[in-house]
């Protein structure tokens, strides 16, 4: 018995000298490991600054290079003393000298073009040529690694859903930034335009054409499905109206395919750019309120240039939409989700000497980008509480409530925290599964990892990385050490940056694929950034002065207040973690709502 005990240990703790030679991650800093025969491994240290067997050794420019704060303390810096970037706002020139240190401090990062995909754990064409592929920042943990992770760790990676279970859903943990659903659902309204996942290929793939900022979501990743919401009338794209105000046309009206449960009636299946977006009314929403948007611009650059044919208004319409898009996101939903106290400014001629090409296709970001514990556990439209039940495939709500009090109620009910772990509404949990069981296909390195990659310092300890003892001590059995802590959980245990949302490799990865991606559009090119590509001036303009303020007033009766942020978020009451139990996020807002 003693005998088959020792067997069993030994072959759960396989020792690193078994591994094929790169399994151990020796290189650093960058630095690409090659196999050099089956037991040994040569470090490629070209261009990273370093050198040595394992490019752990700086290079003598590298030491001259200037000192850059560490995340944190630029964090630090920029969401304190908000007297002092008040002034620095009012600038020009300070505010664009740090508004290019935004933009480019963690960009070269991101590596362009991309250099893996989940097949390849080295260069190749098909890695950079293949688009059915996401690509990735890391190459796959190999498949003849002797542990999950490489070479280090038990044989296999705990059971996805009792991880789930034990450290990311307990109880809903208000955002302590006062972050709120409309922010959730712009998140996924936007993401979802180049996270689009191939799941009969597998979570690798992807179906998205554009991987990047191309507004599919609201015309269609295909032509013909384009041509379905298309009026071919003065550039416009089709509608219906009800109760006096635009609503997108319903699939029996186009023909454009929509995934609906057979349960939802014919006048409710509302038929827009991407076919998931009846899922929820935060979808619909936003579909209905860019529909709005697209038509308006149509009707003014009708007026502007009453000689322009359909293609051309439609076509001119879609690009003021996307420069309209990339703003919204910079300067309200990445200045909301940053803190900072500097504000933060689209202006593409910021990079015009700049090297700066990018496609969204890396896989981790849309691994990271899952932030489910945004959500609510219930939903609150005006006095009516939805369940999940309630809530999904419920497009009738849009026309029973209107589009402004959707907003309003969305803009007032506050969403969850993300990082701090045990804040995944339960509806939401066989998701987070799924995420964890993808991302082990995919064979992600641990986070530690990651870390290392971004430049930031590894988690020596479970409570380092949590900074509490009670979650450490449900991971400390799960993966028994620190260096082998899964990618996608442990962003959502990683201890909050006060009073935030996320914690610090959330943010350090997200930034620069986000900003790199945006502006990275070829509309920020040189050649498209100035007014005619935009139908002129009065085109520019609507660009320019774009705003998730301007874009609901100008689509939504009544202008409704609309921000990322719970209006008057600092009134609320301090809320003690330790009673969060007791918490009911519809009972904390509907007071604020019920005059609505």
């Amino acid at each position: 018995m003693q005998l088959v005990l020792v067997l069993l240990l030994a072959a759960s703790l396989i020792p690193t000298y078994l591994a094929q030679p790169c399994c151990s991650i020796p290189c650093q800093n960058r630095g690409a490991c090659a196999g050099n025969g089956f037991d040994n491994y040569e470090c490629d240290c070209t261009r990273t600054g370093y050198y040595g067997r394992n490019c752990t050794t700086p290079e003598f420019i590298t030491q001259l290079k200037p000192l850059k704060p560490a995340p944190n303390t630029a964090h630090y810096i920029l969401t304190h003393s908000k007297g002092v970037w008040n002034v620095i706002n009012l600038i020009p020139f300070v505010r664009q000298v740090i508004m290019v240190y935004v933009l480019t401090g963690r960009s070269p990062l991101i590596d362009s073009p991309p250099t893996y995909n989940v097949e390849y754990g080295y260069k190749s064409w098909e890695a950079y040529s293949n688009l059915s592929y996401y690509t990735r920042i890391l190459p796959p943990v190999a498949r003849d690694c002797p542990t999950p992770i490489g070479v280090v760790g038990k044989i296999a990676l705990p059971d996805s859903k009792t991880a789930v279970e034990k450290l990311l859903r307990k109880r809903f943990i208000p955002d302590p930034q006062g972050t709120n659903i409309m922010f959730a659902f712009f998140a996924q309204h936007f993401t979802h335009q180049f996270f689009k996942s191939d799941m009969k290929k597998g979570p690798a793939f992807t179906v998205a054409k554009g991987h990047g900022v191309d507004l599919s979501h609201i015309y269609g990743d295909k032509l013909e499905r384009q041509h379905k919401l298309r009026l071919f009338k003065d550039g416009k794209l089709k509608y219906q109206m009800v109760n006096g105000e635009m609503y997108p046309p319903t699939v029996k009206e186009v023909g454009a395919e929509m995934h609906y449960p057979p349960h939802v009636p014919e006048a409710h299946r509302f038929a827009v750019g991407h076919e998931a977006f009846g899922l929820v009314p935060g979808l619909m929403m936003y579909a209905t309120i860019w529909l709005r948007e697209h038509n308006r611009v149509c009707d003014i650059l009708q007026q502007e240039h009453p000689e322009w044919d359909d293609e051309l208004s439609f076509q001119t319409s879609r690009l003021i939409l996307i420069g309209e898009t990339i703003k919204i996101v910079i300067e309200d939903y990445v200045q909301h989700l940053s803190g900072y106290h500097f504000k933060l400014k689209f202006d593409p001629e910021l990079l015009f000497n700049s090297r700066f090409q990018y496609q969204n296709r890396i896989v981790e970001f849309n691994t990271l980008y899952h932030w489910h514990p945004l959500l609510p556990d219930t939903f609150l439209i005006g006095e009516e509480v939805y369940s999940y039940g309630q809530f999904v495939f419920n497009n009738s709500s849009a026309p029973e409530h209107g589009i402004k009090r959707l907003v309003s109620s969305f803009t007032n009910q506050i969403a969850g925290r993300v990082a701090g772990g045990r804040n995944i509404p339960l509806a939401l949990g066989p998701v987070a599964t799924e995420v964890i069981d993808y991302s082990r296909d995919m064979r992600y390195q641990s986070l530690n990892v990651y870390r290392k990659r971004f430049e930031l310092r590894p988690y020596s300890s479970f409570e380092d990385l949590t900074g509490e003892p009670e979650i450490a001590a449900e991971l400390e059995p799960l993966y028994a050490d620190a260096d082998i802590v899964e990618l996608y959980p442990a962003l959502l245990v990683e201890k909050p940056r006060p009073t935030a949302p996320f914690g610090e490799t959330m943010v350090e990865l997200g930034a620069p694929y986000s900003l790199k991606g945006l502006m990275g559009n070829l509309i920020c090119s040189p050649l498209y950034w100035k007014p005619s590509t935009f139908g002129g001036v009065v085109g520019f303009s609507i660009l320019n002065t774009a705003s998730l303020e301007s874009l609901i007033c100008n689509n939504v009766k009544g202008c409704p207040i609309a921000s990322f942020e719970v209006p008057d978020f600092t009134s609320y009451p301090a809320i003690n973690v330790s009673d969060i139990e007791d918490i009911n996020p519809t009972v904390l807002l509907k007071e604020k709502t019920s005059e609505l």
